[in-house]
């Protein structure tokens, strides 16, 4: 991997990011590592972890960052935690308080992680530390030279377990050893010979209804959220629970055992809103053995994009809007972010979510850190459950215009897409176990 010149200078950035308790669950906070107060030493990149954004790059023996107001709650176990990434290894991150040669609060060891993209979980447990609001510093230390580490996250919280903290979703055991019961004990349908050999079904859906609601992000809070297009289950909304879902029968979504909801931010043009002409969920495979495939648990919910990523997008960036149909694109709007298309072609977006599980949450507090995407093939370490790889191919009724759009979330950047499952049990785990399983193409009725 290519290492550019590093920078030196102090930077002031965004805040640290707090994930607020309720009282009686156990205090957690999340803190970006780009969400430094100053730094020396460090570069910001676009990371390949788990829910996207950046990370803290290029980081070498005495470089630090330096974050204000971290909560590390009462007295009482303290449990640490570092996202990290490393193609060489050899070395280390210490956290100290107060400054760079401050009390040592945790220190996690560097090993090789297979990449600078690859990344792990390293945890610290500590029986005494200082306590209420602290500045955090995280200092690098490495004897051989060169950068050695990235850095996605660290987390502070007080050795509880994670279900207790917030966010925090634990999937029902009971219900789901029923559910892979019933998913390992079907025989697959055979195969015909002409079948196309690509793991994939798909549920076609069109759009039902807007709210300013996120069931996941803002549960039981009506217009807490910018406006979303909902898809699928016709009773979504800031109140929607797993129970809901299964109860409203009503779905735009075809196969009709497809009770999920699914939403994506509102795209205006013109101040006008435009709903999408139809979105196809596909349900795939990206990995090299898609024989180790399961269903989604009843209930799990996962987000894919950034809202809160507001960057251009010129022509040839990735995860952007395109054109599709003859005559493709036949510009850029004026601002450069949006394609304009042939009058015969249509706005697109392709979105592709995570594919490998935890195998123990059916959400976590940033709705991302429970499930990652399998960037070699495999699903394993912290993600060692196989889940269909869940993607919408999402398309407008317009060619666009030098204008421009915007969406409800900002910048075309910020464009994502959540998920909340809840599927006729059968229905699901037959389409798995023929499709995914079998590496065959069945259409929206789960036929080859």
């Amino acid at each position: 991997m290519y290492r550019s010149p590093r920078l030196m200078a102090a930077a002031l950035v965004a805040a640290v990011v707090v994930l607020a308790p309720s009282p009686a669950q156990a205090a957690t906070v999340t803190v970006q590592a780009e969400s430094y107060a100053a730094q020396s030493g460090a570069q910001v990149e676009a990371t390949a972890d788990s829910g996207g954004g950046q990370n803290v790059a290029y980081l070498a023996n005495g470089d630090w960052l330096r974050y204000d107001g971290v909560d590390l709650g009462g007295a009482g176990t303290l449990t640490v935690s570092a996202r990290v990434a490393s193609a060489v290894g050899t070395g280390s991150v210490e956290l100290r308080t107060s400054s760079v040669t401050g009390p040592l609060l945790a220190q996690f060891p560097i090993a090789a992680t297979g990449g600078w993209q690859s990344w792990t979980t390293l945890t610290a447990t500590i029986a005494s530390h200082p306590t209420g609001a602290q500045i955090v510093f995280a200092v690098l230390r490495n004897t051989t030279g060169g950068d050695f580490v990235n850095v996605n996250w660290f987390s502070f919280g007080d050795g509880a377990p994670a279900d207790s903290g917030a966010g925090w979703i634990a999937v029902d055991a009971a219900a789901w050893n029923a559910q892979l019961a019933q998913f390992n004990g079907l025989t697959p349908k055979p195969v015909p010979a002409n079948a196309v050999r690509v793991s994939e079904f798909n549920a076609t859906c069109a759009y039902s209804h807007s709210h300013p609601d996120d069931p996941i992000i803002f549960p039981g809070l009506p217009g807490a959220s910018h406006m979303h297009s909902f898809l699928g289950n016709n009773g979504a909304d800031a109140y929607t629970t797993t129970g809901s879902l299964l109860a409203n029968a009503g779905t735009t979504c075809r196969p009709a055992p497809d009770l999920s909801a699914y939403w994506i931010p509102t795209l205006y043009q013109n101040d006008r809103a435009l709903e999408p002409k139809d979105v196809v969920v596909y349900y795939g495979s990206r990995l090299t053995d898609p024989s180790r495939t399961v269903p989604f648990p009843q209930g799990f919910r996962m987000i894919a994009g950034d809202a809160k990523l507001q960057t251009p997008t010129p022509a040839g960036s990735v995860n952007a809007f395109y054109c599709a149909g003859p005559g493709g694109e036949t510009g850029r709007s004026t601002d450069g972010n949006w394609p304009v298309c042939a009058p015969t072609a249509n706005l697109m977006f392709h979105l592709v979510f995570q594919d490998c599980w935890d195998g123990k949450h059916l959400d976590s507090p940033t709705h991302k850190a429970h499930v990652s995407y399998s960037y070699d093939g495999t699903c394993k370490g912290d993600y060692p459950v196989a889940i269909p790889n869940l993607s919408f191919l999402i398309s407008y009724p317009t060619s666009g215009s030098a204008a421009g759009f915007r969406l409800a979330s900002g910048m075309a950047s910020s464009m994502h897409g959540d998920a909340f499952f809840a599927w006729e049990n059968l229905a699901q785990s037959q389409r798995v176990k023929n499709c995914i399983v079998q590496k065959a193409k069945c259409n929206t009725d789960g036929n080859f």
